[in-house]
C-alpha cells in the first residue's frame, strides 16, 4: 500500500486492528504524536490541557529526582510499547533497565514486555485508564501503577500480587512508598498543592531510607554490562 494511501486511512479512535497494523500506520503517520492500541482498539486522545501537562511535569520531576541516585532506573513518557497484542502510550513510566535486571527488552524501536512503574493522568475514573488500560497493564506485568485523577484530585497507587492489583494506602506520615522502587514515597497532599518544596523533602528521605540503600547495592549486583 502507498504512503498516501496510508496516510488517508489515518488512525481513528473506535478502530479495531492488529497491533502489526496499527504500528505500520503509526509510523506511516509521522505528524501524529499520541495514539493507542487498547486491547485491538484504537484511541487517539485529545490534546493535553494546561492542568495535564503541569501535573505531568510534576510526575517527571519526581521520577527524575529518584531515578539519579538509583543505577539503572530511567524514567520515559509517551513512549510506545510492545505490550502483548496491544502498543499502549503511558503518560510517565520508570523502568528498571534490562542489563540492571530489568523485566522488559528492546524489540525494534520500542520497549518490549512492560515497566515496572506506569503514571497515567486522567480527568475521571471513567477514562480509559480505569478500564482497558488497567487490565492490560495488569495482565502484562506493570508491577505498579499510578492513576491520578485531576478532578477528583485522588490518587490510586497500585501493585501487582499474585497477577492481580490491590490498591496500596498510605502510612502513619501520610505518604505513599513503592513496593518496587524502594525509597520512592510521595506525599499526596504536597503533591495536589504544588508544594515542591514538602514533595522532595519526602523523596529525601526515602532516599535516605535503608531500603533505598540496599535497593542500590541489589541492582549494582545485578549489572551485567
Amino acid at each position: 500500500m502507498a504512503y498516501q494511501e496510508i496516510l488517508a486511512e489515518g488512525l481513528i479512535t473506535g478502530q479495531q486492528m492488529t497491533r502489526e497494523e496499527f504500528l505500520r500506520r503509526l509510523e506511516a503517520l509521522s505528524d501524529l504524536k499520541y495514539a493507542e492500541l487498547i486491547e485491538g482498539r484504537v484511541f487517539v486522545p485529545s490534546p493535553l490541557d494546561s492542568e495535564h501537562a503541569r501535573f505531568g511535569g510534576y510526575v517527571i520531576g519526581w521520577l527524575s529526582l529518584y531515578g539519579r541516585p538509583t543505577p539503572g532506573c530511567k524514567i520515559g513518557g509517551n513512549g510506545t510499547w510492545i505490550m502483548l497484542d496491544s502498543a499502549p502510550q503511558p503518560d510517565v513510566y520508570l523502568e528498571i533497565l534490562p542489563e540492571f535486571g530489568g523485566q522488559w527488552r528492546v524489540e525494534g524501536e520500542y520497549g518490549s514486555g512492560a515497566p515496572e512503574l506506569v503514571v497515567e493522568i486522567c480527568e475521571t475514573d471513567t477514562e480509559v485508564d480505569f478500564g482497558p488500560k488497567l487490565g492490560l497493564y495488569e495482565r502484562a506485568g506493570v508491577r505498579e501503577y499510578i492513576t491520578l485523577e485531576l478532578l477528583a484530585k485522588k490518587i490510586v497507587w497500585r501493585a501487582l500480587e499474585g497477577g492481580s492489583y490491590r490498591e496500596l494506602t498510605t502510612g502513619p506520615d501520610g505518604s505513599y512508598r513503592s513496593l518496587a522502587f524502594p525509597g520512592l514515597w510521595l506525599n499526596p497532599a504536597a503533591f495536589w498543592s504544588s508544594d515542591t518544596a514538602a514533595r522532595k523533602d519526602m523523596l529525601q528521605q526515602g532516599l535516605a531510607s535503608e531500603e533505598h540503600v540496599a535497593f542500590v547495592q541489589q541492582l549494582t549486583a545485578n549489572y551485567r554490562g
